[in-house]
C-alpha cells in the first residue's frame, strides 16, 4: 500500500487526529474545556498549506472523556468551534470533525476501527479511501488508516520512540509541518 508523497493532488482527502497532531495532547488526561487547549505553533503553519493541497480535510477523534462523565458535549462544541475560528483565521480549513465518545475500546467508531472514516465517506460520497492519507501521532491512528483502506503518515510529537520502518506508517514526520512541508516539494 505504499505510496509516493508526489502522487498527492487536488482530489485527495486528508484524515487528522486532533491532539498531539494539531494541539498539545495531555498526558494521561483529556483536554476538556478551550482554556486547555494548546495548539501546536507549527500545526497552524501547516493547516493553510494543506487546505491548497487536500479537497477535503477532516478531523477523526477520540473523546471518551465524554463517555467517562469527564466533560460534556457543549464542552467539545466549544472547543471544536474556537479551534476552526482560529485555524480559519490562519487560513487553513477543516471541513467536518467527526468524534467517538465511546468508551468501549471494540467501539466500531472508536480508532483504531475504521468507523468514522464510513462516517466521513457517508458525509462527502467523493472520498476515495486508496486516495486518503490519515495523519496521526499514535499507532491506533495508523491501524485506523490501515483499517479503512488509508495512506498513512505518523507525526512524532508524542511518541519519538516509535519504531520507523513500520508496517503500519507509510510515512514518518516530526510534526504536521514537517509533513505539509514535504507536498511542497
Amino acid at each position: 500500500m505504499n505510496f509516493k508523497i508526489q502522487d498527492i493532488s487536488s482530489n485527495w482527502t486528508l484524515f487528522l487526529d486532533r491532539d498531539g497532531v494539531i494541539n498539545v495532547e495531555k498526558n494521561e488526561d483529556y483536554v476538556k474545556t478551550w482554556e486547555e487547549f494548546e495548539f501546536y505553533t507549527n500545526s497552524l503553519l501547516a493547516l493553510p498549506i494543506l487546505a491548497n493541497k487536500f479537497s477535503t480535510i477532516v478531523i477523526t477523534t477520540n473523546q471518551k472523556g465524554i463517555g467517562r462523565g469527564l466533560m460534556s458535549e457543549t464542552d467539545l462544541h466549544d472547543i471544536h468551534d474556537n479551534m476552526l475560528e482560529t485555524i480559519t483565521l490562519h487560513n487553513g480549513r477543516i471541513d467536518h470533525i467527526f468524534y467517538c465518545k465511546d468508551v468501549d475500546n471494540n467501539s466500531p467508531n472508536r480508532k483504531p476501527q475504521p468507523g468514522m472514516a464510513f462516517q466521513a465517506k457517508e458525509k462527502f460520497p467523493h472520498i476515495d479511501f486508496s486516495k486518503s492519507i490519515m495523519v496521526g501521532n499514535r499507532i491506533s491512528d495508523m491501524e485506523f488508516g490501515r483499517n479503512a483502506g488509508l495512506h498513512t503518515v505518523f507525526v512524532a510529537t508524542t511518541h519519538p520512540e516509535t519504531s520507523f520502518p513500520d508496517p503500519r506508517i507509510d510515512y514518518r514526520f516530526n510534526d504536521l509541518l514537517e509533513f505539509a512541508n514535504s507536498l511542497l516539494v
